[in-house]
């Protein structure tokens, strides 16, 4: 079965929308109909199908997810203990844990089955910038 690793360039917390690389990917090669798996091999971001219309979607995750977990440098945090990497990386473990890192995405006529305002996006959960490595398999 064919697989992809795609290569995903972050610039900081945000969504990274992949819709059009999947959608190449599917019609290269495979079966008719099936279901793509995609995976992401970093425990510091995760895997959204979110709306890819509206801007202020996206805009409006980030802030959510960042007052729902906040840096480290933020009081109400005291609580963490692992603060090696920065202040973004254990509020990045914690968002991934709460978010897919993997997802499974339908197909028909080697088109993928998403609703008219669905994107595939990787959510890059850390500040600096990072090369995170999607894995797209059929």
């Amino acid at each position: 079965m064919p697989m992809l690793r795609l290569s995903i360039s972050t610039h900081g917390q945000g969504l990274y929308e992949f819709t059009d690389q999947a959608r190449e990917f599917l019609g290269d090669s495979g079966p008719e109909e099936g279901v793509m798996s995609v995976f992401v091999r970093h425990t510091s971001c995760s895997l959204l199908i979110q709306e890819n219309a509206d801007p202020s979607v996206q805009a409006d995750l980030k802030a959510f997810f960042r007052r729902l977990v906040p840096p480290t440098t933020d009081p109400q945090m005291n609580w963490i203990t692992h603060r090696d990497e920065g202040a973004d990386d254990m509020p990045a473990h914690i968002k991934a844990a709460l978010l897919p890192v993997s997802l499974s995405i339908p197909f028909a006529g080697k088109r993928l089955l998403l609703g008219t305002w669905q994107g595939i996006y990787l959510f890059e959960h850390r500040d600096s910038p990072h090369r995170r490595e999607v894995i797209l398999h059929v």
